[in-house]
Parts: C-alpha cells; structure tokens; sequence
C-alpha cells in the first residue's frame, strides 16, 4: 500500500486485519536502509534496494505499508490518493514546513506515485481515500489483498480540474 505521504495509510493500515502488515519506514530502520537525510526535501534518504533484500526474506503475504513499498518488487501496488486541497489541510495539521507540504500535494496532483507504481508493478490498484472512512479504506484494501483487485482500476482519480483552480 503506497501514496503521497498524508493520504491515509498508516491510518488504514492500522485498520487492516485480514493480513499481516509491515511498515515500510520501520523496515527500512531495522535493515539499516536509512543511509542519510535530504536536509532540504526534509526526509530521510533510503537504499531501496537493501530495502528491497529485506522485503524478500520476509515469509508468506503481507501488506507493506509505506511510500515506497511499489518499488520493492511487490506482486500488486494498492495507491492511496487524496485531493490534493485536502491532502494540504492534512499535512499542514501534521506541522509540516510549506515547501514540504508544496512538494507533497504537487506530487499528488500530478500522479508521482501512480505512475511509479504502473512502472514497477504489474498489478496496480487505486482508492480515493479524500472522502471515504478510514474503516471503509481498510475495507477496500481487504478486498484487493483477497484477490479483487478489478473492483479498483487506476484511472478514476483525477485531480485535473482542482489543479487547474491553482491558476
């Protein structure tokens, strides 16, 4: 489970009980993949591809859980979108500095995540997450980590209009 940072998936994943999930941030601290910090992006600088070794001994299915997870060789990429008005509010009420906050919902708008995913992972799955529940979110993953993944076809998620606002 991937997306933009803010758009809900700690907060679903801590929801998700059909499957064991794995947080992407906390593997990356264990396996010493955190290897230095972007003082100007304000984030932490990872090995993805220690990451990635980390990833294949770990036994039997889970959810990995974290914005990078559809870069490590994953069978399926479930992305998390949210407006990106919305997604603003929700980082802004984490703290974070405007130019951060900037980068974030730009990447949002402009589908960063989703088209890495589409890059990298043959099975890739979408959910609004803007207007839905946390409950309902962690229903939807459910639902495709059981194998209905048709239910959530990329391409429904568009931020055109809102971003067209912006001008």
């Amino acid at each position: 489970m991937t997306g933009t940072p803010g758009v809900g998936k700690t907060s679903v994943a801590s929801h998700v009980t059909s499957i064991d999930v794995v947080d992407v941030n906390s593997l990356a601290d264990d396996c010493d993949a955190i290897v230095g910090y972007d003082a100007g992006r304000d984030t932490d600088e990872v090995d993805v591809e220690r990451l990635v070794r980390a990833v294949k001994a770990i036994r039997g299915d889970v959810l990995l859980e974290g914005h990078l997870s559809h870069l490590l060789n994953v069978d399926l990429a479930i992305v998390l979108r949210c407006s990106p008005r919305v997604l603003r509010q929700r980082l802004a009420v984490k703290g974070w500095s405007e130019p951060k906050v900037t980068e974030n919902i730009e990447a949002e708008a402009v589908d960063v995540i989703l088209i890495e995913a589409l890059n990298a992972v043959s099975v890739v799955c979408e959910i609004d997450t803007t207007d839905m529940s946390v409950e309902k979110a962690a229903a939807a993953v459910e639902e495709i980590c059981a194998g209905e993944s048709e239910k959530y076809p990329v391409g429904h998620v568009d931020w055109s209009q809102e971003v067209i606002d912006w001008f």
